[in-house]
């Protein structure tokens, strides 16, 4: 199958690390590019293909200050991705409490040492969540 056009969706024009780069920078303040290019030690015309990308897909916003092109990220456009995300962080999340309720447990029992062979190696690598894992498609009804 053939892979979308980075230009097809938010989505798709984060999969590249550059833009995510770039987004990142722009999270706080709106920049220029060549304060752009300075920062992150890119070449112009790159940092300008990304730009037309991130806008095109509507993630950034850009204006006109004289000859200058300032950008911004759309907080809109980023907000789906940001939703999507939070599935996983979720579950992330929980399986971190799962291995520090584990942890904690161990020392309560006086176990004296926590290295990684202690640990049940179903609570790090599972990539299943277990039945109390926040469902979250449940949570949304």
């Amino acid at each position: 199958m053939p892979r979308a056009s980075t230009s097809s969706d938010a989505f798709n024009a984060v999969a590249e690390p550059r833009r995510r780069e770039i987004l990142n920078y722009l999270a706080e303040v709106e920049r220029p590019v060549g304060e752009i290019v300075a920062a992150l030690g890119l070449e112009q015309p790159s940092v300008s293909k990304h730009l037309r990308v991130l806008r095109d897909v509507g993630l950034v916003r850009m204006r006109c200050q004289g000859r200058q092109k300032l950008y911004r990220t759309n907080a809109d456009a980023i907000r789906p991705l940001h939703e999507w995300a939070g599935t996983f962080e979720r579950y992330w999340q929980h399986q971190l409490n799962r291995v520090k309720e584990r942890a904690e447990a161990m020392v309560r029992q006086g176990l004296p040492n926590l290295n990684s062979a202690a640990l049940d190696k179903k609570d790090l690598n599972s990539n299943k969540p277990d039945a109390s894992y926040p469902n979250p498609k449940k949570e949304k009804s």
